[in-house]
């Protein structure tokens, strides 16, 4: 029979794998790794502006994609456009960054699973008598390493040629030059902390639904166990 248990510390771990999952994918697929030097304006620019100062924009680089502003001569407007710049994998523009895709969706692809079946343990709680929470939480700690060899690496591939045409001459493996990072790279520096909460907390969700009181609660016959 199956006995759905909902604990505080359960729920917050199943929440919690949720977000970093998600967390991790949105910044693999982002264009804002990497803040490009400013780019001066046109002269069309210059002609179009109304008014107060217009700042400068700034390009995005990512692991595959980048974003970019262009312009409508006739249209006198300008659109940002977003995209890959690589068409297939060998298409990346470093042997480093190529590594660190492959890293990180490992480690993305783990997560997401674990994701997936932390919805299911408030009913299933064990596999082959084996705690589900328990190689959840092996499995995120799995992925957790495969995200920092692919953080680790990336920097290293600041200093091919594509990373420099946004980032300038100066920029070279571990040496932005002039860029600055984006969003996308801290939120990928959170995720991977965040996941290896995760793992040890899962130790805890482990706890709390195999507690005296949940085992209280089944001997009682009681298939729905809410514990805060």
């Amino acid at each position: 029979m199956c006995h759905v248990i909902v604990t505080c510390r359960s729920m917050l771990w199943t929440l919690l794998s949720i977000v970093v999952a998600f967390a991790e994918l949105i910044a693999f697929m982002s264009a804002d790794w990497l803040i490009g030097k400013a780019k001066p304006l046109s002269s069309e620019d210059m002609d179009n502006r109304t008014g107060g100062s217009q700042e400068p924009y700034h390009p995005t680089l990512g692991i595959y994609g980048r974003c970019t502003r262009i312009s409508h001569m006739q249209l006198s407007r300008r659109d940002t456009l977003c995209g890959p710049y690589a068409e297939n994998f060998n298409e990346i523009a470093s042997g480093f960054w190529q590594a660190t895709a492959i890293f990180l969706a490992m480690g993305i692809l783990i997560l997401c699973a674990v994701a997936f079946v932390s919805v299911f343990t408030m009913c299933v709680q064990s596999i082959m008598k084996k705690s589900i929470f328990n190689v959840c939480g092996l499995l995120q700690g799995i992925a957790g390493l495969f995200l920092i060899l692919g953080l680790i690496l990336y920097p290293a591939g600041w200093g091919c040629q594509k990373a420099i045409s946004y980032c300038g001459h100066y920029a070279s493996a571990y040496k932005l030059g002039d860029c600055s990072l984006g969003w996308a790279f801290y939120t990928a520096i959170g995720g991977t902390v965040l996941t290896f909460v995760c793992a040890v907390f899962s130790a805890q969700a482990e706890i709390a639904t195999s507690s005296d009181k949940v085992q209280e609660e089944i001997e009682e016959g009681k298939n729905l166990i809410c514990l805060l």
